[in-house]
């Protein structure tokens, strides 16, 4: 167990909105409420606890993760870099909804691969339920961000640490909504310290800002296609009319394809399009040759379409 310690610097805390800053008309209602309504400041403020830590609070946007968009993916990274690069600044908090949280942190890990860490943190009900879940989540955030040592971007949710390249959500609305799939969580925030299980995520893949300096609407198109029971790649024909520059294809089991779907994924490549391929299922990885097209391995679907957008970025 490694302690945290009360000297660190200056940690930001960056607000983009989500559940965790959402309101409800009853206390009791942990569905029917509305995102993205309090301010960061008054997320921090509710956390009696961290009174005592130097904190800055900066609000980067106000919306529901749902309806998260590149430009502020954009805003959100050049901000995450401008702080990141403070000598009084250790590490970052984002609060964040759930729902694209996981697209947000392998984004910024792609792009920024810090040395310091950025922890992101949401909630899974909101700030006026009966037993919120943000506060706590918060002040594990925090705690997480001034651990000496700590680098990268991680996501922190019901006290443990997923390391951005592997977090997923995985249920619905229970409050340990989060996993890493194969891959155990770095860690755990444990009564006064942290409980490391695996290092800290790699920062030798960082792509650097020059690479989404371009207009957020003119960044490649990049659609999500699945495989399943009788799909017939029409959707796939119309996406490359439309001007599709990525495919990434979900296919069953081991990333296999429907004949239909993968002779339209096949076309689609023979046009220009670049295809990539991952899997549906919840655990596991694309594994050997069971289907035509690059494998997106480890990636999940989402994940895989940010990763092959920033190489369509990449080759201009």
């Amino acid at each position: 167990m490694q302690s945290l310690g009360e000297s660190a610097p200056r940690v930001v805390v960056l607000g983009t909105g989500g559940t965790i800053a959402g309101t409800a008309r009853r206390p009791g209602d942990h569905v029917g409420y509305v995102a993205a309504q309090l301010g960061v400041e008054q997320l921090v403020a509710a956390v009696p606890a961290l009174g005592g830590v130097a904190l800055e609070c900066e609000q980067v946007a106000q919306l529901d993760s749902k309806d998260m968009d590149h430009a502020t993916w954009q805003r959100l990274a050049q901000r995450a870099a401008h702080h990141l690069a403070r000598a009084d600044v250790c590490g970052l908090v984002v609060t964040h909804g759930t729902d694209t949280m996981e697209e947000t942190a392998y984004f910024l890990q792609r792009v920024l691969a810090p040395a310091k860490p950025v922890v992101l943190t949401g909630a899974m009900r909101p700030a006026t339920a009966l037993q919120a879940d943000g506060p706590q989540n918060l002040w594990d955030a925090v705690r997480v961000a001034r651990h000496p040592g700590a680098r990268g971007v991680v996501v922190v949710v019901a006290s443990a640490i997923h390391d951005a390249h592997d977090v997923r959500k995985q249920h619905s609305f229970r409050i340990d909504a989060f996993g890493s799939g194969d891959a155990a969580p770095i860690g755990y925030v444990e009564g006064a310290g942290l409980r490391l299980l695996r290092s800290w995520p790699s920062g030798g893949d960082a792509l650097g800002l020059g690479v989404i300096a371009s207009d957020p609407s003119q960044w490649p198109w990049v659609e999500l296609v699945f495989s399943y029971a009788a799909a017939n790649g029409r959707n796939v024909d119309a996406l490359v009319r439309a001007g599709v520059r990525g495919l990434v294809a979900a296919g069953t089991g081991n990333g296999t394809l429907h004949r239909e779907l993968e002779a339209a994924l096949r076309a689609a490549e023979a046009a220009g399009v670049a295809v990539r391929r991952t899997t549906r299922v919840a655990q596991g990885m694309v594994v050997g040759d069971a289907a035509p097209y690059s494998a997106a391995r480890a990636h999940t679907a989402v994940q895989a379409r940010v990763e092959l957008m920033l190489e369509l970025m990449l080759c201009g």
